[in-house]
């Protein structure tokens, strides 16, 4: 530092630089306006004194344009920014800043716009609220421009993939070689994985927030056709003929002929590609208890226990079969909330019509429960509209009773056996 900014950096001058300072980050870097010092001592009055050239009591009130020309005109050879800068550091220019933040935000918004319709899911109402999760949250603010914009190109891209219609199953590291390079973009500490199942859990849920826990986080994925592997989740089936000579087909024919359940994973239906069955109906139910009744009446329906919420692989052979022009698929649930959703899922995917799950089934299967003097649990949780019949969730509504399943294996038997 040279000798005049020595001078200028004594301790008796701090109290101005520190005040100067303020101003000018205040000011957008302008040395403008008029600043007031209070309380000076002695020796800080005589160092701002020989500083402006006059004398100056406890209390002086200074032009900052006129210290900024008079530094400029000193030994210094300085402006105001200059010295403050030499002696305390960088003055940020805080409106400057703010409008590159804001554009910065403006660009990220425009290009998260972007990156959802090349997605194909902007028609999906779930993905705005997704989108304002991304800025609301603060996530991004962490990043620089370019991470931002390439975490949210992979985001969308993985949503879309797993989310748009139609979808296609992946396992876990699949989809993510597919969108990061690596097969390990998706693990559960990445922050692209939360954001993923961010979008996951809106989309299937409506929950702002993947669950906590480990185990829900894996359903979770699964529910969207993402599987952890290829091999550790089966589908259960039962029936199944298909027309093909390979090994695996044979073992599913002999299976049917045995009457037999066959538990089939991810790599078997990959394995099975294009599959065409000699059948022209296949039975989706939501219960095991179904096709365990099928299989013990040895029936000649061809069945496929969607186990609850489809996992992947059930997604997967679903949309195998469901891409048979002449194979039918007709669905079976719980009527509950939750069966209605798995239900409209399943249906809306795959094209399936309803199995004995209408309005005048369930008012059925309640006039059965209470002539057999049966209790019935009370529905809970959110209403669900039930597009292929709206008086079904009229009816629910009314009626505010769960009948399972399980609890009418006899009569969706009756239908198995009379194939």
């Amino acid at each position: 530092m040279n000798t005049p900014l020595a001078w200028l950096g004594s301790p008796e001058l701090v109290p101005l630089w520190s005040a100067v300072r303020l101003r000018l980050i205040r000011n957008g870097r302008a040395a403008r306006g008029r600043l007031s010092l209070r309380a000076l001592d002695d020796r800080q009055r005589e160092a701002v004194g020989l500083l402006i050239g006059r004398p100056v009591a406890a209390q002086v009130t200074l032009d900052l344009a006129e210290l900024d020309r008079t530094l400029a005109g000193s030994a210094a050879a300085a402006g105001l920014i200059e010295v403050i800068e030499a002696l305390t550091g960088p003055v940020p220019d805080r409106p400057a800043d703010a409008a590159a933040e804001a554009t910065q935000r403006d660009q990220l918004r425009e290009h998260g716009r972007v990156a959802v319709e090349a997605a194909g899911i902007a028609d999906q109402d779930w993905a705005a609220r997704w989108l304002d999760s991304l800025w609301r949250g603060g996530v991004l603010a962490r990043l620089t421009a370019d991470e931002a914009r390439r975490l949210i190109t992979a985001a969308t891209t993985a949503l879309g993939l797993t989310l748009s219609r139609p979808s296609t199953p992946w396992s876990r590291t699949e989809l993510a070689e597919r969108v990061t390079g690596s097969a390990h973009g998706l693990d559960d500490d990445t922050l692209l994985a939360r954001l993923v199942l961010r979008g996951i859990a809106l989309a299937l849920t409506g929950s702002s927030e993947p669950p906590p826990d480990a185990a829900a986080r894996r359903a979770l994925w699964e529910s969207a056709g993402v599987a952890g592997d290829t091999v550790a989740t089966t589908v259960l089936t039962y029936g199944l003929r298909p027309l093909a000579d390979d090994w695996l087909s044979r073992s599913l024919r002999q299976r049917a002929d045995q009457h037999a359940e066959t538990h089939l994973t991810l790599r078997d239906v990959r394995r099975l590609g294009h599959l065409l069955i000699t059948q022209d109906t296949v039975y989706v139910c939501e219960n095991p208890r179904v096709l365990e009744a099928a299989a013990d009446a040895a029936a000649p329906a061809a069945l496929v226990c969607t186990s609850g919420n489809p996992t992947t692989v059930t997604l997967a052979l679903l949309d195998a079969l469901a891409a048979q022009d002449r194979v039918q698929l007709t669905y079976h649930g719980d009527f509950d909330w939750p069966g209605i959703g798995i239900a409209e899922r399943v249906m809306r995917r795959t094209g399936a019509v309803p199995w004995r799950f209408r309005s005048t089934d369930y008012e059925a299967a309640i006039a059965e429960a209470q002539l057999r003097g049966t209790p019935l649990r009370e529905l809970s949780g959110p209403n669900l509209d039930t597009p292929w019949d709206p008086a079904l969730a009229a009816a629910m509504r009314r009626h505010a009773l769960v009948v399972h399943e399980e609890s009418i294996v006899a009569a969706l038997l009756d239908d198995l056996m009379n194939r």
